[in-house]
């Protein structure tokens, strides 16, 4: 009687468990990538693939720091697919990483389904509802890569919307003025759910666009022009100008501070380190104070080309701005970039400090900038700036130090650092 009563038992639990499992939504677990959409790369001719080249470079430079992640790209849009459950567990980590790429216009995390529309309904309602939680309206859109896909865009939106009405009821849909878009891809391989999509860094791939080299300060401007040349494709190195002992170690530290700030943007920076102190000192002594500021700057171009020359780059990047300061009039920048032997970019050179600020802000530089330690430029200040220069009174005043002695002795204090990204 004792078996026979284990076995009606067992029977029973069997039939429970059976039954929940029908009634019980399936908890298969949803596949989530990284979906990145170009920007300019998609005006490209013939040598797009050379930018393409690049990007994918860039992506896999940082998925490879997060996890195991395979990478590849079709129809303008680059797929960032984890391999393993540690990959996807630091998807997030990726996704603020892959915010940094330029040449990304957006960037969005989806669910993946098969090419049905009972697969695309099914993960759209499974998926959906975490990410819709915060909002009131939305709107359905679909796109059909894939023009063999049996219903049509318009077709696949309504029945993908409606489902969607119906498992997430405090929702409604709004055609005009939704507070978020639901998005179905249908491409080659797969359909792609998402709702909401981030911009991305814009601008061209990291190395796209040759090699320059930034005068990094401490200042605000600087670490600016040098984020928006990368932004551009350039490759940037640094050159910093240290005035020991009239600059201190924690002025020297917050700049290595702002090129950690942009390596978040490049993976790597390097910094080349030259002493200017006696330069300065001679220029103190011997020449009218007037020029000092404008007689420095040529010194400090004259040494950049020089590590320019060394490091291939082909450009000298500055954070000057139109105006702004005294050495940065019309006349006085042409003064100064008399000096240099090869062309100077000035990204920031028709912007006001505001809009500076603001993109200083948005890199995350600005709080390191504004720490109140002195930088070269700051040493022997003059009272009275030449603000109109002259070319010819500038040499003149040149002349009264010995340029070339300087410059040799300044060159054999060069060191570098190189800063890598952290996670």
């Amino acid at each position: 009687m004792s078996k026979k009563y284990d076995i009606l038992i067992w029977v029973i639990i069997e039939i429970y468990f059976n039954y929940i499992g029908a009634i019980m939504p399936n908890n298969e677990k949803i596949k989530e990538i990284i979906l990145c959409k170009y920007g300019e790369i998609i005006l490209k001719g013939t040598n797009r693939s050379t930018f393409e080249a690049q990007l994918l470079r860039e992506v896999k430079r940082r998925a490879k720091l997060v996890g195991n992640y395979e990478v590849s790209y079709n129809q303008s849009t680059v797929y960032v697919e984890p391999v393993d459950e540690e990959a996807e567990e630091n998807l997030d980590v990726l996704y603020d990483q892959l915010g940094k790429v330029f040449g990304f216009v957006a960037i969005c995390k989806a669910a993946v389904a098969e090419k049905t529309l009972e697969s695309i309904i099914d993960t759209a309602v499974k998926y959906l509802p975490e990410k819709l939680k915060n909002y009131k309206t939305f709107k359905c859109e679909a796109k059909r890569s894939d023009k063999k896909f049996p219903l049509s865009s318009p077709e696949l939106s309504g029945e993908v919307g409606g489902a969607i009405l119906e498992a997430i009821p405090h929702l409604t849909v709004s055609l005009y003025e939704p507070e978020i878009v639901v998005k179905i891809e249908v491409r080659e391989a797969h359909a792609y759910i998402h709702a909401g999509q981030d911009k991305g860094a814009g601008g061209m791939p990291l190395g796209s666009a040759g090699k320059g080299l930034l005068l990094l300060s401490g200042g605000i401007d600087s670490p600016v022009a040098g984020y928006m040349m990368m932004k551009r494709g350039m490759v940037v190195d640094c050159v910093h100008f240290e005035s020991m002992p009239y600059t201190s170690q924690a002025a020297h530290d917050k700049v290595m501070q702002l090129a950690a700030h942009l390596t978040e943007y490049c993976g790597k920076i390097k910094v080349h380190v030259v002493s200017l102190t006696h330069i300065q000192e001679e220029l103190r002594d011997n020449c009218v104070e007037d020029y000092f500021t404008l007689l420095l700057r040529r010194f400090m171009m004259k040494l950049s080309s020089m590590v320019a020359a060394e490091n291939e780059c082909h450009v000298l990047v500055t954070g000057e701005s139109l105006g702004q300061v005294a050495s940065q009039t019309m006349k006085a920048m042409c003064v100064t970039e008399d000096a240099a032997s090869i062309p100077v970019f000035r990204p920031c050179i028709g912007l006001d400090k505001e809009e500076i600020v603001k993109i200083s802000r948005a890199i995350g530089t600005f709080d390191t900038s504004i720490q109140p330690y002195d930088d070269c430029c700051t040493v022997f200040t003059p009272r009275h700036p030449r603000t109109q220069p002259e070319l010819e009174k500038v040499l003149a005043e040149e002349a009264k130090v010995d340029v070339e002695g300087l410059i040799a002795e300044a060159w054999k204090t060069r060191y570098l650092e190189t800063i890598y990204q952290e996670l």
